[in-house]
């Protein structure tokens, strides 16, 4: 492979360009005028505007992405995570034209994006799923008798898309009609598709997820990560391995993971969500992202591995490079999300000019990010400035390295999350790994 175009921003276009570098590969980076000197620009060996600063203009214009793409002669396409990453149709534009998706098939985008399909393909593969709907409620009565016989509370979900979007909780039956008429449309207005499914609540759940990689006929696993530390169902805290779950529990789920990979002749890197009741020990199947997650570095630094290097070596040579005895699992890794954000003052979205920008170094750091002095954070797109993720030889060691590399951390001009990480380091919860994913919207009610 001699070069990539690169569809996405942001710290992870800045993570892809990095190893793009080190491999040797060509990279051709897309921007929208609000980049035009962003990190990912600079680095790139060559870059190209796409678009005005709004992302239905720029990053998500599948047409001139794909334009610039053949003008530049490129092998692949990486879209990153969000944007058009689990867009099927523009994956299925890409392999139309001959250039390789760095992604699984559009067609296991297409079965894997719709939740109600995926939950049919993990029952399928005797992979545990919440009690629930078995596909798309079609009307309210459809929706009370699924919610009567699964017992309240129940979850309203979106069957497309992510990102906790179209997610409501009814406890009652008149809070079932009232909310299946705002899901429907919040669905419907972010991705096009207001079909909605139903799910039991697991009140004392956590959010566990197993990266895994595949070519069709070989898999493996890369072990869990521990993602329960959660603000309006986005992820903000992540770890790896989990914590507080057994071993044989940990190796059920990397097992069934594999097993629904297989069941849809997954080719590519992915992930495997689940939930796990604390209550009872179960875990159940919650969806599949069929992209590289936000979280991934955790995952390398107790593996030693190059996740996205993987994804080019599976898109081009069709084959796994390794095998699950290659991959070892060694000491502990926890990432912290830092986001532009005024965390005491409701998480306030904080662009401007990055004044003061020093990172911390040392033994088991490693800084994933988009940032430099002199750079203007653009109010445009997701509030996610890097992420900062420490390993130890154990849990203990990798919390210390976090707490001082925090401290060590200098940014001045915005503001960060830095405080809140910092703030959740002291908590009997984040100490002990007792947390679920009540736990950070609870810490934040009782801090207000």
């Amino acid at each position: 492979m001699k070069s990539v175009l690169v569809a996405n921003r942001g710290e992870i276009a800045v993570r892809i360009i990095k190893t793009l570098k080190a491999l040797g590969i060509h990279s051709v980076q897309v921007f929208s005028e609000a980049d035009e000197q962003s990190l990912a620009v600079r680095l790139a060996d060559e870059s190209i505007r796409i678009g005005p600063p709004q992302a239905a203009k720029s990053y998500l214009d599948k047409d001139k992405i794909l334009e610039v793409a053949l003008a530049k002669d490129v092998d692949a396409i990486h879209p990153g995570y969000g944007f058009l990453s689990e867009n099927a149709e523009f994956a299925r534009a890409v392999e139309e034209s001959g250039i390789k998706f760095l992604g699984p098939a559009s067609q296991t985008i297409e079965m894997l994006g719709d939740k109600v399909e995926a939950r049919k393909l993990a029952v399928k593969a005797g992979v545990p799923v919440v009690p629930g709907t078995r596909g798309a409620i079609p009307d309210w009565k459809s929706a009370l008798s699924a919610a009567e016989e699964i017992g309240f509370p129940v979850m309203i979900k979106a069957a497309a898309g992510g990102g906790g979007r179209g997610i409501r909780i009814a406890q009652n039956p008149a809070m079932l009609e009232e909310l299946l008429t705002i899901s429907a449309s919040e669905a419907k207005a972010a991705f096009g598709d207001g079909t909605l499914y139903l799910e039991k609540l697991i009140l004392n759940a956590r959010h566990i997820e197993v990266q895994f990689m595949g070519d069709g006929e070989n898999y493996v696993h890369c072990y869990e990560r521990e993602c329960s530390t959660q603000r309006r169902r986005q992820k903000v805290w992540e770890e790896a391995p989990a914590i507080g779950i057994s071993e044989e529990i940990k190796k059920e789920m990397c097992e069934a993971a594999l097993a629904l990979a297989k069941s849809a002749r997954y080719v590519g890197v992915g992930t495997v969500e689940f939930l796990y009741d604390s209550d009872t020990k179960d875990f159940y199947f919650i969806e599949v992202n069929t992209r590289i997650q936000v979280e991934h570095p955790v995952t390398e630094l107790i593996t030693n591995l190059d996740i996205v290097k993987i994804m080019l070596e599976i898109a081009e040579n069709e084959t796994l490079p390794l095998t699950q005895g290659d991959i070892k699992k060694v000491g502990h890794a926890i990432e912290c999300r830092i986001n532009a954000e005024d965390p005491f003052n409701q998480f306030f979205p904080s662009p401007g000019n990055v004044e003061v920008f020093r990172p911390p170094i040392g033994e088991g750091v490693r800084f994933d990010g988009m940032l430099y002095e002199g750079y203007s954070v653009p109010p445009y797109y997701d509030s996610l400035l890097g992420k900062l993720i420490v390993w130890g030889q154990t849990r203990e060691i990798a919390l210390a390295r976090m707490e001082k590399a925090l401290n060590a951390f200098e940014i001045q001009g915005i503001k960060t999350t830095i405080p809140l990480h910092l703030n959740l380091l002291k908590t009997k919860e984040i100490k002990e790994g007792t947390f679920d994913i009540k736990f950070l919207e609870e810490y934040l009610s009782r801090e207000s």
